[in-house]
């Protein structure tokens, strides 16, 4: 390894690629941060050392590739990057964006390229040649990029048009990784004005000197293919280590090198390795695809493991230790398996006496016995189709509304399940989604599993691991067909039987009430409710009917949790004067009762309880103005359409509170079909009966998280 090189030594007659087996740019804020802190703070006469960048020559490329011209006249090479990528991006977009901000500055204005000097002796274009791009000076006159993804790679277009500025590419997908690479072009752009702003043109010239003359690179070049996979397995980029999606991936084109010509071709080989590259390309866009929340890596090839192969619970690792030291092995590559094959012999076509008379001379085939790589390239194949095709469905199942596949009901339906909480159930809502089953057999099938959480989890308070062995065990035999909804159904029932009573059906409100009660006595009622938020919008949404339009959105509703700003108490918990009147029948100490109630609390339409406060009902049932006749808030009379039907009401007191309360709790055995028996259940549950009070004093206890 040679000593240490600066950036713009390293440049020179290089062309860098980031291969197919790598990932898309994972730096992020903490990166970005640390990298500028490198550049601010490196004193003069001193040189930072960043790492070794390990580079693989490729073979001489086809008179068809835009770098072929560079190469064939100007002496040029092209190099694969095995690990160093993430800081070589991340230079190349620091740089872009010093151009581009010099070029902005008002002086600069009107100027060319080759008249706005970043340094002393380098101009916008002398920069532009050495580090981004040569433009070819004949023919067609296209960039060619010093450095840059292979064209397979979903951030190809983005990085050339969005990053670089090249015309065109107005439809370029954008990823997680893409909103990285706009990130951190935006960051720079926003710490060179800074710097610009106290320190001016010389200030930002000195850090591009810094970067290109003083930041160094050990530079390592492997000559053997084989070794580049090996070298990569074992490798990490600065800061963001790899997931083990990314590990997988390159073990996989890594094994597609250790076949024998006679187990796989050149084309096939290569075409097993555009299956791989294509699949995690698909893989990739679907992880990233809504870029305000990438999926996790590791989550999804967790969940498609337990899909395709065998569910453990060993340890949370589990799933990769099998992946890369059990499945997908060089070992099991190297041992060969002898398999009797038999090989079929033409018939000629004979004179039927000599037929006859050398029949017995005559094979019907041969049989041979062949070695074959205990895991063979079917297999591989076979899996990362799988892989391919499950990564959509894994996206449909945490983004139902954004999905190209699923109708209006599957979405609606999906939806609720992650509002309530998904839980352990999500490879198998992959396994449903992923399935060809008519789309209501889907829909039947997720409405089932919602039910379970709520009764559940909700209702009943179940550890968060009741019952996951099942369900996990059933995505790989859903997946195969092996089992279906019915059998779905009945290990769902079977797992919840102990909630009813087995001769009639009712439901055993036991541990409902228990916990209800504690929750009461604590101060806080169903307020405290953790399913509180999720059942108030479900019914919010039963009330939509015909034209109605939604008014309560779940994100909204779900970003105060700790607060609970957007739950309302219509009997305030603090009550004026014209409140204590209303519920002068009630014994102060049983306030809390009605307080706290199902029927008193509501989902307002805006995050509005503040301004709300403590009014009185005919106050709160009306929009507020200002002294120039602005609105300042939304009364229940234009609100959510629960608002709206609690301001049908003429007043508020306890009998209100009593038959919203019953309303509520006759929707909740409704909407989850379970039966509570008779009324005094319903009473019971409600807690606004006196001949045993269970009132208790408010306390400073915040509300529990809803889910």
């Amino acid at each position: 390894m040679d000593e240490p090189k600066p950036l713009d030594s390293l440049f020179k007659e290089k062309i860098f690629r980031i291969p197919d087996y790598q990932r898309g740019y994972a730096w992020q804020r903490e990166q970005l941060k640390a990298f500028w802190e490198d550049l601010v703070n490196l004193s003069d006469g001193r040189s930072h050392y960043t790492g070794v960048l390990t580079l693989t020559g490729i073979p001489r490329v086809p008179e068809t590739e835009k770098e072929f011209w560079l190469e064939e006249d100007h002496n040029y090479r092209v190099y694969h990057i095995v690990d160093g990528q993430q800081r070589l991006t991340t230079f190349i977009i620091f740089v872009q964006a010093f151009v581009e901000f010099v070029k902005a500055l008002p002086e600069n204005a009107g100027k060319t390229d080759e008249a706005i000097y970043l340094t002393d002796t380098q101009n916008v274009a002398d920069v532009q040649r050495r580090f981004l791009f040569k433009v070819k000076p004949t023919g067609d006159q296209f960039r060619t990029y010093k450095f840059g993804y292979t064209e397979d790679n979903p951030s190809y277009d983005y990085l050339r048009h969005r990053i670089l500025g090249e015309p065109g590419g107005a439809s370029v997908q954008e990823t997680f990784y893409t909103l990285n690479l706009s990130n951190a072009k935006r960051y720079f752009a926003e710490q060179l004005a800074e710097m610009h702003a106290q320190e001016g043109v010389p200030g930002i010239q000195d850090i591009y000197k810094k970067l290109t003359k003083r930041f160094l690179f050990n530079e390592y070049i492997i000559k053997d293919e084989f070794d580049v996979f090996v070298a990569f397995e074992t490798m990490n980029n600065r800061g963001k280590k790899l997931s083990d999606l990314e590990l997988l991936k390159n073990r996989l084109i890594y094994l597609t090198t250790l076949y024998s010509d006679d187990e796989l071709d050149a084309a096939s080989r290569q075409n097993l390795r555009e299956t791989i590259n294509d699949a995690w390309k698909e893989v990739y866009k679907q992880l990233g695809r809504n870029k305000s929340a990438p999926l996790n890596d590791d989550d999804f090839l967790r969940a498609h493991w337990i899909l395709y192969y065998k569910y453990s619970r060993k340890t949370g690792q589990d799933y990769i230790r099998y992946l890369l030291d059990e499945q997908f092995t060089p070992q099991r590559v190297h041992k060969k398996v002898e398999r009797e094959v038999t090989l079929e012999t033409p018939e000629e076509s004979r004179d039927e006496t000599e037929l006859e008379e050398e029949a017995e001379d005559v094979a019907e085939g041969e049989t041979v016995t062949v070695a074959r790589a205990d895991l063979s390239p079917t297999e591989i194949r076979d899996y990362v189709l799988s892989l391919k095709t499950c990564a959509v469905h894994w996206f449909n199942s945490f983004f139902p509304a954004l999905s190209e596949e699923l109708n209006a009901e599957e979405q609606r339906w999906v939806e609720s399940l992650n509002r309530i909480g998904i839980a352990y159930f999500r490879p198998l809502v992959m396994a449903i989604l992923k399935s060809d089953l008519p789309s209501a057999e889907r829909v039947r099938a997720v409405q089932a599993i919602e039910r379970f959480i709520f009764i559940v989890f909700r209702m009943n308070k179940e550890p968060a691991n009741y019952g996951s062995s099942e369900f996990y065990r059933m995505v790989r035999t859903f997946d195969r067909g092996e089992s279906g909804v019915d059998e779905l159904l009945a290990e769902l029932e079977s797992r919840m039987a102990y909630t009813f009573d087995g001769a009639t059906g009712v439901f055993n409100n036991r541990t409902f009430f228990a916990r209800s009660e504690k929750r009461l006595k604590g101060g806080g009622g169903y307020y405290w409710w953790p399913a509180l938020r999720y059942f108030l919008f479900e019914y919010e949404i039963s009330l939509l009917a015909g034209s109605r339009q939604a008014k309560v959105s779940w994100d909204e509703l779900k970003k105060s949790e700790r607060d609970m700003l957007s739950i309302e108490h219509i009997f305030p918990q603090t009550p004026t004067p014209g409140w204590e009147a209303a519920f002068n029948s009630v014994p102060p100490e049983c306030w809390v009762n009605y307080q706290t109630a199902l029927g008193n609390l509501l989902v307002l339409s805006h995050s509005i309880n503040s301004s709300l406060q403590n009014d009185d009902f005919a106050d709160k049932k009306q929009p507020k103005h200002d002294a120039d006749g602005n609105k300042t808030r939304n009364g229940y009379a234009d609100g959510s359409h629960s608002e709206i039907e609690v301001a049908a009401n003429a007043t508020w007191g306890p009998d209100e509170i009593r038959d919203r309360s019953l309303k509520l709790l006759k929707f909740l055995e409704e909407r989850w079909d379970i039966d509570f028996g008779a009324d005094e259940t319903r009473l019971k549950l409600s807690f606004l009966w006196f001949e045993e009070p269970t009132a208790a004093q408010p306390s400073e206890q915040p509300p529990a998280n809803s889910q």
